[in-house]
């Protein structure tokens, strides 16, 4: 299967890429209301068949850049092009071919699980016969058909997200954009959305998504950008991010005591840099193993030892000083 066309239930959505041209592409693209800029000159490229994510704690622009995106809010400056358009002369025809899931979820309760489906394929054109089989599709594809004649309101939060991840495709989009997916959501219902995001991103579907969870970035996205305050601070694929702004392992240490600071000067010269939150001291070393036995023999008893791989969290606090959910 061509990049860029998904099949969900024998059905291909998305034009097949005939193209390497970015389906989308920013150029010192900004977002201003007010004084206030919420997005500061950014530039991004996501090319067919990627899952592309902007990674950062609330308020770092992420939703105003995806609401750029998604033609919902014009840009106050620098360029942008969605599928070769431009969003503010194109709009409708740029949000006929993009599929939207956002970060609040917008079900009609007073409609059945299946016609939200079939209601929201009619915005689009599409036939009743074809929204239908459409529906059934979506249904089965995110494990909803036995509640296909429920009512919204009684779903769970998980299966609310999960319909409206198949509201997103009903109209057989080329991009999917999907604004903090699982915000909300326990970890099981959020395990099941990824595993339905994978599917879709294995199949081919081009994905741009928002989050602040640094494992839902991991799992997702095949190259992400770290935005805080507006702007970009780090580009690439989450591996390329963690060995270039981190170490192979982390050491967590959590001494017994109100504060962590006291410890933090008796560590020196044990790891290539060290985090003191309040609740544990973060060591950043080549090996954790050998850390911890460096530290017990400077005469040091942690209530508590952890040794890890380093992770997003991790180039995330190196590159803003705080961590991803503030």
């Amino acid at each position: 299967m061509s990049k860029g066309a998904a099949a969900v239930g024998g059905r291909r959505y998305g034009r097949p890429v005939t193209s390497t041209a970015p389906l989308i592409r920013a150029r010192g693209l900004v977002k201003r209301f007010g004084a206030f800029t919420a997005v500061d000159g950014i530039d991004v490229d996501v090319h067919p068949g990627e899952a592309f994510g902007f990674l950062g704690p609330n308020g770092a622009g992420k939703s105003s850049t995806m609401r750029m995106v998604g033609c919902i809010s014009p840009p106050s400056g620098g360029e942008l092009r969605i599928l070769g358009m431009d969003p503010v002369r194109d709009g409708p025809a740029i949000r006929a071919r993009l599929g939207v899931c956002p970060q609040l979820d917008n079900l009609d309760p007073d409609l059945t699980v299946r016609e939200n489906l079939t209601t929201y394929a009619r915005y689009f054109g599409v036939p009743r016969r074809t929204a239908r089989e459409r529906a059934a599709e979506l249904l089965d594809f995110v494990q909803l058909t036995e509640r296909a004649d429920s009512r919204v309101e009684p779903l769970s939060g998980g299966m609310k997200r999960r319909l409206t991840i198949a509201r997103a495709l009903v109209n057989e989009p080329d991009v999917v954009l999907l604004d903090e997916p699982t915000t909300g959501l326990d970890p099981q219902a959020r395990h099941l959305v990824w595993e339905r995001l994978f599917r879709l991103k294995q199949q081919g579907v081009t994905l741009v998504l928002t989050t602040h969870y640094m494992d839902e970035a991991e799992q997702l996205c095949d190259r992400l950008v770290v935005m805080d305050g507006g702007r970009i601070v780090a580009e690439g694929s989450p591996r390329a991010l963690i060995e270039r702004h981190s170490t192979r392992e982390v050491v967590e240490l959590r001494f017994a005591a109100e504060s962590q600071e006291a410890f933090a000067g008796k560590l020196d010269g044990l790891a290539e840099r060290v985090e003191v939150l309040p609740d544990r001291i973060l060591l950043y070393v080549a090996d954790g193993d050998t850390a911890v036995t460096q530290v017990e023999a400077r005469g040091l008893t942690p209530a508590a030892v952890l040794v890890r791989r380093s992770s997003l969290e991790d180039v995330f606090l190196h590159l803003t000083g705080r961590t991803l959910v503030d």
